[in-house]
């Protein structure tokens, strides 16, 4: 695959994986590209922890289904992320970022608009749709093959501090050539975030995988082999748009917007 066609093709995969294992030379393909990041005077400061056992991999699914529906249940989770989320194809053509609620069940779509009211909280809860996304969260992450801890070393992970910047940076670079590896294997990835939008669900993982105290776990991602025919969950959204060259590049000074290059705008994923 070329490099700029995987580039283009990322996308964060939604819906279930295959449950067959992770191929052990493809886990092992996937932490050296992560090694061969960038970092800041070779610092390194990634760390890596590879999940496999059924146990471990239902427990923290578990915790992340719980952790959905608490944070969808007392709405913090929509108040917190209200200004990404878009409930009509023209807005989403307009804003070309956050996420479009195109996929919602019937009885949920005539009030679409009031989702960040507290008529719209109630009704939801009464419908029981936090339980439902948290129950299909459970079974998501649950149900992978494989979870990944990406930990950053505490000696270059220093919040306030430069090496703290780096060390951040240089994570980045390291997940993302995991996730463009993934296309080539034809594997999916999904950030599993919802257990550090509830206090305390956070270190419930940190203790379950017995992470040290000179590293700091800053994500899990479940991972797998996509099957071919993708189906997406009942409650989903998309996200296919991409902003316009001219609404963030610009050219010499940042009072002038690139021109001429809105054209070439291909579309992308989350």
């Amino acid at each position: 695959m070329e490099l700029f066609d995987a580039i283009r093709r990322r996308r964060t995969t939604n819906g279930a994986f295959l449950p067959d294992p992770v191929a052990p030379e493809h886990q092992r393909l996937l932490m050296e590209l992560a090694g061969r990041a960038p970092s800041q005077l070779n610092s390194q400061p990634w760390r890596f922890v590879l999940v496999e056992d059924r146990d471990t991999i239902e427990q923290i699914g578990r915790i992340s289904g719980e952790s959905m529906t608490e944070a969808m249940s007392r709405g913090t989770f929509f108040e917190r992320y209200k200004p990404y989320f878009r409930f009509s194809r023209e807005e989403m053509e307009r804003r070309r970022d956050g996420m479009l609620f195109d996929r919602l069940p019937a009885p949920l779509r005539p009030f679409t608009s009031q989702a960040f009211t507290r008529r719209g909280q109630k009704l939801m809860n009464a419908l029981r749709v936090p339980q439902t996304l948290g129950e299909e969260n459970r079974r998501l992450v649950a149900g992978s093959p494989l979870l990944l801890g990406v930990m950053l070393d505490r000696s270059e992970y220093r919040p306030g501090e430069l090496s703290s910047f780096y060390s951040l940076f240089s994570m980045g670079a390291a997940v993302e050539n995991i996730w463009l590896a993934t296309l080539e294997l034809g594997m999916g990835i999904q950030f599993v975030s919802f257990p550090m939008e509830v206090p305390g669900r956070w270190e419930l993982i940190v203790d379950l995988l017995k992470v040290p105290a000179d590293l700091e776990l800053m994500a899990v991602y479940r991972l797998g082999y996509v099957p071919d025919d993708q189906r997406r969950p009942s409650i989903d959204w998309s996200s296919h748009q991409r902003k316009r060259a001219s609404q963030y590049v610009f050219r010499e000074t940042c009072e002038t917007p690139q021109q001429g290059w809105d054209d070439s705008a291909a579309p992308g994923g989350s």
